[in-house]
């Protein structure tokens, strides 16, 4: 991690666009080349971030995936920035579309079964190598233009090496359906929970 000084941040930051901020400001930033950078703010002063900071987890875990060939942002660089108490991560995002907005576009009742029969192979996949990510939700999967799916948002997961046992499973589940609407559509006809079971 790179410590980052105010002018070199400023000019780092000078153009971007603000994607997504809350009132403690600013969160994801769109550089002008089409980089982004992620902020992380430590919530609690006693935390597991004050020795493994957020931004050093999402490198971590890109690095990690990349290794397990699941696709995932490319990270560029992960930063301190003592001016405005945050720590970064500068990184090229994964190209493609959520399955949140896919399914925003109706694509049709066999082509959704598809989606969720290959959703289904996908997380059993993450299951099968170890991967545990408790925000794994419809947003955070990606469909890349050259077909595979992949992760985005990766700052909460572990790697754990083996495969999860079933109750490691079971929530990881209840996360990804924690959702109301997300849910409804995942289990709709079955596809999604025989593909995950099958695999």
């Amino acid at each position: 991690m790179q410590t980052l000084e105010h002018d070199k941040f400023a000019a780092l930051r000078d153009g971007a666009a603000v994607i997504e901020a809350d009132h403690f400001g600013e969160k994801v930033l769109r550089l002008p080349d089409g980089s982004y950078l992620k902020l992380f703010r430590r919530k609690r002063l006693i935390s597991s971030a004050a020795w493994y900071p957020y931004a050093q987890r999402f490198a971590d875990n890109a690095q990690g995936l990349a290794a397990l060939g699941v696709p995932c942002p490319q990270v560029l660089a992960v930063y301190r920035v003592p001016a405005i108490a945050r720590d970064a991560v500068h990184y090229r995002p994964l190209e493609g579309t959520t399955i949140r907005q896919l399914i925003a576009t109706a694509p049709g009742a066999e082509a959704e079964a598809a989606l969720r029969a290959r959703i289904g192979a996908f997380v059993a996949r993450l299951h099968r190598l170890g991967v545990y990510f408790r925000s794994l939700h419809l947003g955070n999967i990606v469909q890349c233009p050259d077909g595979p799916l992949g992760l985005i948002d990766i700052a909460d997961l572990s790697m754990r090496g083996k495969p999860l046992g079933k109750q490691h499973r079971r929530r990881n589940l209840n996360h990804l359906l924690r959702y109301e609407r997300d849910a409804a559509w995942l289990l709709d006809g079955g596809a999604f929970m025989r593909e995950y079971d099958k695999a």
